[in-house]
């Protein structure tokens, strides 16, 4: 066998394998003769039946077999062995394996287009420079937490006819349409305007409002046509939201009854303690915004500040190729410059993992799985009272229903990402800037993919 890579310029390339009989002839005669201590075939006893008449019957199926497992395996060792980087799948030659004559041939030539990565630098260190943005927990925000906080464990009723305060519950439709959906509006979130529509109305009334006019804001039209954030941008048109409760909440009063629902019991004692612990609640989920926008900023500075020459024409025949129809050449158009920004980052993140040797060991996996079982449950005291059957518990999900570990793998990358990002965020220098929440969604808002 004779195998060769024709490198036609630094991001494609084309892998050749040349086959003769010596290659895979002794494996052909050798499964002939295993197909014919097997085979049951009316006329001869098992075990008994002529090589020939086996050659006969299914000897083209077993040559075909037999070198597609050889060529198949020989590319994915060249590759292995000559440290090649590619992106993708090595992509046959179909008209020339098309070509082929089983029946007289005896020698036979593949050929594989593979796309190239060329080896990169980048810049690792405290040149890159990147901000992370820290929102400032003010005022207004703790004062409209502990609104939301008192409507929340309030004590609800359910009156006969709403009111500006009330919230409704029923199903909505959009008109000439048939697919009704769940629906919750609160009233005081609609604008001035059309909120007379919404009260005094009781249980079985029916409402046809114009959702653009009614609501300003894509959160609350989310809610109210129980659909993504993102789609309801776009909705538009008329609905009929019919009735079916109406809730009241009095907001609850500023006791200790009150601080036990929020925190738990005895865990803040006086109204001052209170609003700081809210404070700190905000502050730490801020935090994780914080650092869900940085990763977000990181991403995109080294994809924008690192220079990877990518097989752009390979890549969009094989995911054409490799997508049985569902890429399309209008899709390709759309989504291929997020697609091959996504390749780029995967590349510089398994670099970084490479030069800094980070690696996630089973046991890690195994621990990490522990925790989330544990808090799925209550926390650090349920795992004390499970001991050792935690153990099994967490190899169970790791393993999965179908023994594919598809919860080993995701846990597995959210560590190894965990890792990365941490070198990254250790190597270059990250200043911080105090942002209000508002700034904040606004700059979150231009780096959702």
């Amino acid at each position: 066998m004779n195998i060769t890579l024709d490198k036609q310029s630094s991001t494609d390339g084309l892998i050749k394998i040349n086959l003769t009989a010596t290659d895979y002839q002794p494996k052909v005669e050798e499964k002939i003769r295993d197909y014919a201590r097997k085979a049951n075939i009316k006329g001869f006893r098992q075990g008994k039946v002529p090589a020939g008449v086996i050659k006969k019957m299914y000897g083209k199926s077993i040559l075909v077999e037999e070198v597609n497992h050889i060529v198949s395996h020989s590319v994915s060792d060249y590759i292995r062995d000559q440290k090649l980087k590619i992106l993708g799948d090595p992509m046959p030659n179909q008209e020339k394996a098309f070509s082929i004559d089983w029946d007289a041939q005896k020698d036979f030539e593949f050929e594989f287009q593979i796309g190239l990565v060329e080896d990169f630098t980048l810049e690792l260190s405290s040149k890159a420079k990147v901000k992370s943005h820290t929102i400032e927990v003010d005022q207004k925000v703790i004062d409209e937490t502990l609104e939301d906080l008192k409507k929340r464990f309030g004590n609800t009723t359910h009156p006969e006819t709403s009111s500006v305060s009330d919230s409704l519950y029923g199903d909505i439709v959009k008109s000439g349409e048939t697919d009704k959906k769940g629906s919750f509006i609160t009233i005081e979130k609609i604008t001035k305007k059309e909120q007379k529509k919404f009260i005094g109305v009781k249980k079985d009334d029916v409402i046809e409002f114009d959702i653009e006019k009614v609501f300003t804001d894509p959160l609350s039209i989310s809610k109210t046509l129980n659909i993504a954030e993102e789609e309801a941008k776009t909705a538009s048109g008329t609905y009929v939201f019919t009735v079916t409760n109406i809730s009241q909440t009095e907001p609850a009063q500023m006791n200790q009854e009150f601080f036990d629902k929020v925190f738990g019991k005895d865990v803040v004692t006086n109204e001052t303690d209170f609003i700081e612990k809210i404070k700190t609640t905000i502050s730490e989920n801020y935090n994780r915004e914080t650092e869900h926008l940085l990763d977000h900023e990181i991403q995109h500075y080294f994809v924008d500040n690192t220079k990877i020459t990518m097989p752009e024409a390979f890549l969009k025949t094989w995911l054409k190729n490799s997508s049985q129809g569902q890429v399309t050449d209008e899709i390709l158009e759309k989504e291929f410059n997020s697609y091959k920004d996504s390749l780029k980052w995967d590349l510089i993140k398994n670099k970084i993992a490479e030069e800094k040797e980070i690696k996630v060991e089973s046991d890690e996996v195994r621990e990490k799985a522990k925790q989330f079982i544990a808090e799925q449950f209550g926390g650090a005291a349920i795992a004390a009272q499970l001991g050792d059957k935690l153990n099994d518990i967490a190899n169970n999900y790791l393993s999965g229903q179908d023994g594919k570990g598809e919860n080993f793998m995701k846990i597995y990358n959210q560590l190894r990402q965990e890792k990365i990002m941490k070198v990254i965020k250790e190597n270059i220098t990250v200043t911080d800037k105090k942002v209000t929440l508002d700034e904040f969604k606004k700059l979150a808002e231009q780096h959702r993919h």
